[in-house]
């Protein structure tokens, strides 16, 4: 759809290679978020984000608040972690999670009365150290998918100038809206985390980065920008061709900016920072309020969902309780998927609780989206024409069948896969790109451990 943009609006210096077109099936955009009630059990794992896993602070038949910690970590790269309702503690044990792993989760019962930590207050900020302590206690962890804590993300070196804030709306799988309905539902959350990001971390500009297929966004943002002109003028919109995986963190570095983040290294060694649009409007939330990030906003879509929607669910509640709350399945699934049909996980059960991570919740019928029949690999190229960050999956493949060592994994680039899925996309034997590719960084992983 052709769109008439702001005069003022940023066009991308630069373009991304690779990448796939795909159908945008965002058919939640105009589904206002709702809040479900709390359901009768949670189950709240110790691992929703990147890095080591939180120990429990409490125990069964303990009494816990909404907001109060339940689990937490001395590592530096880890979150904590906080009730989502209030009730009693029923049981601390492993729980199969989104991606089948086993992870120490604590049951809560829901006594029904939502009541939250009596010592919950909002934080005491006055400085870079105030803000960044602030944000680790609110257990806030990349609400676009990755999970990564956000303490960690903005706690760049001193020596290190990082002069660019970019703030990722592109919201490019397709089905998931949570971040286009936190733009249209509360810009001014968003303008208010903006400014307290610029106080304390020094942004000398501030990008917003969205995808044209959002008008309404765009028009929303643009408000955003045109507020700061007369403060400052050092937040700016730049609207992005719509085009997977746009919204990936060294795609959107090298889009908006031109800069390229070499293999191994971060956005601060390019002078950015990265952070989801929702991420940046709770921090926002928690300043006034001092309450944690207990729940998230969660699409849920596809062809076996009766309603469609988008939904504010406590963290722990499960796949099924949301899909329910949609009015349930209108078919059998053929499929279920946690986050995006491009780099999200299919689930074995419904019964799977949903973490602070996960921002999607799809539901496929039969006949729908099924998966192309392996064939054997035509040395078409298309793989590697798509591939965003210059790699070759097809060699990954070939090696794979050789018992290959972790060394020559890894200079075939296996670590600097984002999984993106766009070979596997495009492939037209149907080969299972990414699951090599995820195999190649795990023998890799293993190398380095010996």
């Amino acid at each position: 759809m052709k769109i008439q943009l702001p005069d003022d609006v940023l066009k991308p210096v630069a373009r991304i290679k690779g990448g796939i077109r795909v159908s945008h099936n965002k058919i939640t955009s105009e589904c206002p978020v709702r809040r479900i009630a709390a359901p009768e059990r949670v189950v709240i794992p110790m691992l929703q984000h990147i890095g080591a896993p939180c120990t429990p602070v409490v125990k069964p038949g303990d009494k816990v608040y909404a907001g109060q910690l339940i689990g937490n970590s001395d590592a530096y790269i880890s979150a904590p972690i906080h009730s989502s309702v209030s009730g009693v503690v029923k049981s601390v044990a492993p729980v199969v999670t989104v991606g089948g792993r086993m992870i120490n989760s604590v049951t809560i019962e829901n006594d029904g009365y939502m009541e939250y930590d009596p010592s919950i207050e909002p934080p005491q900020v006055h400085s870079r150290e105030d803000a960044l302590k602030a944000i680790r206690a609110s257990g806030l962890v990349g609400l676009g998918g990755a999970g990564f804590p956000a303490h960690a993300k903005l706690n760049f070196p001193k020596d290190v100038e990082i002069d660019t804030l970019i703030v990722n709306a592109a919201e490019c799988e397709p089905y998931i809206t949570t971040d286009y309905r936190e733009c249209v539902e509360n810009s001014w959350d968003i303008i208010s985390g903006i400014y307290t990001l610029i106080e304390y971390f020094g942004f000398k500009r501030v990008a917003i980065a969205v995808e044209d297929n959002k008008p309404e966004a765009i028009r929303v943002l643009d408000k955003i920008a045109a507020t700061d002109r007369e403060m400052g003028n050092i937040i700016r919109l730049i609207v992005l061709k719509s085009k997977y995986p746009q919204g990936a963190e060294k795609m959107m570095i090298y889009t908006v900016t031109g800069r390229k983040v070499p293999p191994g290294k971060l956005p601060s060694d390019v002078g950015c920072a990265v952070m989801n649009v929702g991420s940046v409007a709770f921090i926002a939330r928690y300043l006034k309020s001092g309450r944690p990030l207990i729940s998230r906003t969660v699409t849920c879509s596809g062809s076996a969902i009766a309603e469609p929607s988008n939904l504010r669910i406590p963290v722990g509640t499960s796949a099924k309780a949301v899909i329910e709350a949609c009015g349930g399945y209108k078919t059998d699934p053929y499929k279920l998927i946690v986050g995006g049909p491009m780099m999200g996980f299919a689930l074995y059960s419904d019964e799977v609780p949903l973490t602070k991570q996960n921002n999607a919740l799809l539901a496929f019928a039969p006949g729908d989206k099924g998966v192309k029949p392996e064939r054997a690999c035509i040395r078409c190229g298309r793989c590697v024409a798509a591939c965003p960050m210059h790699l070759t999956p097809v060699f990954f493949a070939d090696k794979l069948k050789k018992d290959p060592s972790p060394q020559e994994l890894s200079d075939l680039g296996a670590m600097v896969c984002m999984e993106c899925g766009s070979c596997s996309y495009v492939c037209p034997a149907g080969k299972p790109l990414v699951q090599n590719m995820r195999r190649a960084k795990d023998i890799v992983r293993e190398g380095m451990k010996k």
